[in-house]
Parts: structure tokens; sequence; C-alpha cells
């Protein structure tokens, strides 16, 4: 991207960072409620996070905040350990995606394929609607353990929850010039504060300080007990994030046609949370919904996330005791919104006409999610898909030969090249028997990764070394960078192909 900013670009980024951080208000606080740490922790990760990550980070645009990728796996660490395990958590969590990234691993996100993204995906969306039903219930008089609500008390919850749902869903059919996240919680808000409603509010719950965030090292024993209560949790949080955080980059350039760089944007990741955790603070990672909303704007300047991040400051200072009288049931129909956005429902769609196995995978991916972790789940899943390409693909490279004119062949290539076929396509060619011109097509083919990339580029030597003429049609921009010895010999055509290899010299 170039880096003079037009006045309508500075008047989109801007407006589009002021409606990310209304939207972010709710939805930082619903999540505090689902790890059960402090609100303003909540809100002060929002903070650093999207300041942060739109600094240094590598996609521009990109939102990042307090998640349910991270607040579901922080809760059982709060609720035995308590809040200062937390952020000394996430300190390790910010140093386990610097180190992450300074061994560009970040490329592999890239092969994460469809199915095991969409069980990730389905499985969180199901996590975060199970934590909301705590919502509905209260403790027992005398100190007992909770129950369910019941009676008017539960009607009125239920009531209000389907009130900022209504509104949330019913608003952009009139005007989308404020976020329906933030009116539907205004709304219910209003409706209580004016009909004297009784119902639990924020306030009730919480009090919320309104102060600039302060230095606080996490005051837990410098020890190998402590390293050994926060490690797996630190590793978990690292993981869950890092995968939505690369997944949801990976749609931005699908739906820009330009692309983002994850190493950089896992350094600024783990900086965000690094910070955090010695600042009181949640850390997190990017967040889809958000991140589409600034795309859908056109608001692709790191002014966007810089302006979220100081309109969220001004938030926190100055509006924090009308904070405090949203009610809960608002904010769990904020969170029930984003469970219904979130999970992917074109899926269901997908039994019966996709592979059985493919079907199988995602929805073993959802599974171990919802009552393992995320990270298991993306990594069984990618394990289990790798296997089935790689059996399944390649034994389907084909390669058709033409002969159109004396001395010249054509090597038409079809199917998928990468580590597991990169053999067979290579014993497919004869240096010795071709003519002198020969050219090979890679139309119809899509090459994956740096084995493939070693595999033209070790044929191509084959060719020269013979003296005989080769050249190399319709590959990727990504190929023609990473190539060596066949860089010369391809190519350039209007119609190459347009998609992304994982390889470190361009990530």
């Amino acid at each position: 991207m170039r880096d003079a900013y037009s006045f309508s670009e500075i008047k989109t980024n801007i407006l589009s960072g002021l409606l990310i951080a209304l939207a972010l208000v709710p939805e930082a606080i619903a999540f505090s409620f689902v790890a059960q740490v402090p609100l303003m922790a909540g809100l002060y990760g929002a903070f650093f996070m999207v300041l942060i990550t739109s600094v240094l980070g590598g996609r521009p645009g990109m939102v990042s905040a307090f998640s349910g990728a991270t607040a579901v796996v922080m809760t059982a660490l709060m609720i035995q350990y308590g809040i200062e395990y937390v952020f000394a958590a996430v300190v390790l969590m910010g140093i386990i995606q610097i180190l992450f990234s300074v061994a560009k691993l970040s490329k592999y996100v890239r092969i994460i394929p469809r199915q095991v993204n969409l069980g990730f995906i389905n499985g969180l969306a199901v996590v975060i609607f199970l934590s909301q039903l705590d919502r509905f219930k209260v403790p027992t008089p005398g100190g007992g353990a909770e129950h369910w609500m019941h009676g008017p008390q539960l009607y009125i919850m239920i009531g209000l929850v389907i009130l900022t749902m209504a509104v949330i869903y019913l608003l952009p059919l009139l005007t989308q010039a404020v976020p329906a996240t933030l009116m539907g919680a205004l709304v219910t808000t209003f409706v209580v504060i004016v009909f004297h409603i009784p119902t639990t509010t924020v306030g009730d719950l919480a009090h919320l300080a309104g102060n600039l965030p302060s230095f606080h090292a996490p005051a837990v024993p410098l020890s190998w007990h402590t390293l050994y209560v926060i490690a797996p949790y630190s590793f978990i949080l690292a993981a869950n994030a890092l995968v939505e955080t690369l997944l949801t980059l990976n749609l931005i350039d699908e739906m820009t046609e330009t692309r983002g760089k994850p190493n950089r944007e896992s350094l600024a990741q783990g900086l965000g949370n690094l910070v955090s955790g010695f600042f009181g603070a949640t850390g997190g990672c990017a967040l889809l919904g958000e991140s589409i909303i600034n795309v859908t704007n056109n608001a692709l300047r790191r002014l966007s996330g810089i302006t979220t991040a100081i309109a969220l400051m001004i938030i926190i200072l100055f509006a924090s005791r009308w904070i405090e009288q949203v009610p809960i049931a608002a904010l769990v129909g904020v969170m029930f919104v984003v469970v219904e956005k979130t999970f992917e429902w074109s899926s269901l769609r997908f039994f019966g006409k996709l592979p059985a196995a493919d079907v199988a995978i995602g929805v073993l991916v959802a599974i171990l999610t919802i009552f393992v972790n995320i990270a298991l789940a993306v990594l069984t899943g990618v394990i289990l898909s790798a296997l089935l390409f790689a059996w399944e693909h390649a034994k389907q490279l084909n390669i058709h030969v033409v002969d159109e004119e004396p001395g010249q062949r054509i090597y038409a290539v079809e199917g998928t090249l990468f580590f597991a076929s990169a053999h067979s396509f290579s014993e497919l060619f004869s240096p010795k028997d071709d003519p002198q011109t020969v050219i090979i097509d890679f139309k119809k083919a899509r090459i994956i990764d740096h084995s493939a990339i070693q595999a033209i580029d070790s044929l191509a030597e084959r060719y020269q070394r013979r003296g005989k003429t080769l050249q190399l049609k319709h590959l990727c921009s990504d190929c023609r960078v990473l190539l060596t010895n066949a860089k010369e010999l391809c190519t350039f055509d209007i119609d190459d192909p347009k998609y992304h290899i994982a390889d470190d010299r361009i990530n």
C-alpha cells in the first residue's frame, strides 16, 4: 500500500475507527464476563491490542482485541488461581507468539484446510454460546450453589435478551450509521432505566475504575511452579490467538486481493499481549467481525486502528459510569448475535454433498474445540486433512504432451504440485529425449510449497545441462519470486493464476 493518505482515506478510516470502538465496548465487557476477569482488564486488553497491532502489525485494517478464542481459555485459570496468574499467562503467551514469529512459522497457517477452518469457527461459536448460559444462573440465598433463574426473573432476562437481539438485527434495515451492537445495548439500557425494570447490571457485578492503565508486573512467585501452572494455558492461548488471527488475515487477503505479512502480524500480536500482561490487561487477538467491518468500509490503513484505540481510551476515561448501567441481559444478547454471525450455517449444507471424510474432519474439529481446546482441534484436523490430501492428490498429477511443430514440445501440467507429488512430477519428463524447445504450461496446475518450487528448479537445471530451451508458462507471481534456476525461464501473461505459496522468503 502507498504511504500517502488522501483526504477521502483519512475520513473513511477515522469514521470506521470510531465505529469499531463503539462496537468493541459491549463485546469486551461481555468477553470479560465469559473469562470472569475484571471488566477493566478486558477493556484495557482491547485498547492495547488494537493500538499495537494497528501500528506494528502486518495487516492494516485488521482489528485485534479481547476475544472469545482467548476468553474461554482464561476461565479455568482465573477460577483456580486468580487474575495475577492470568496476567502472567498473558505475558508468556506474548513471548511464545514473538518466538513463533521469529521462527517464521506463520506461513503454515495458510495451508489449514477449509473444513478445519469451518470446524474451528463452529466449535468456537458453540463454546461462546454455552458460556453465556451461566448468566441465567443466580446464587442461592444463604451462599449455596448457583441455580437457574425461574419465574419473573427469568422472563425479564429472556425478554431483554430478545429486545437487544431484535434491535441489532432490525437496525441495519433502517440505517448503518451507528453500530447495531452498540444501539442494541443502548436501547435495552434505556428501557431498563426508564421503566425501572429489576435486572442485574454491569455495575451490580463490577465497578469500572475509568483510569489510565498503569504498569503492573504480575504479582506471582518467580518459580518453576508458577511456570508449571501458566505454561499450558499460555501455549493454548498463543495457539488459539495465532490461529484465529492468521485465519482472519488470510480471509482479508482474499477479500481485498492484497497480501498481508503474517510473521509481522504474529510479532505485533506477541508484543501486544506482552505489554497487556504488564499493564493489567487480558490481551487478545484478531476479531473477524470487526475486521470485516473495516474491509467493508474500505478502511484498510493503520489510521483506522489508531483511531479505534484513542476512542476506546476516551470511552474508558469518561464514560465508565454510564457503562455500569448496562444490563447483563444486553451483553448476553450481543454475544448471542456474535455466536449467530460466527457460526458458519452454510457448512450444514455440506452434509451429503462433500466427501464424507472432509465432513467428518470438520465435525471432529468442532467437537474438540468445544470439549478440549482450539489448538489441539486445529492440529488434529490439519494432520488428518494433510494425510487425506497427500494420499488423494499425489496420484492425481497428470501431464498432457503436445508436439505442435517440429523441434518443440508442450507439457500441459494438471493437478497439485507439492511435497508428496514433487518426485513423481520430475519423473514425468525426459530432457534427454525431448526436442530442442520445451514449454511447460502450469495453467491447470497449482504450486503449493517449497518442495514444488525445488522440483521445478531441478527440472530446469536438467534441461539447461543438455543445452535445451525451456519455457515456463502460467506460474503465479509467488513462483516467479521463489524460483532460482528457472526464474529467467518464466513468461508473464495476464491470465496467470493468482494464489499464495507458503514460504519464508515471501512472508
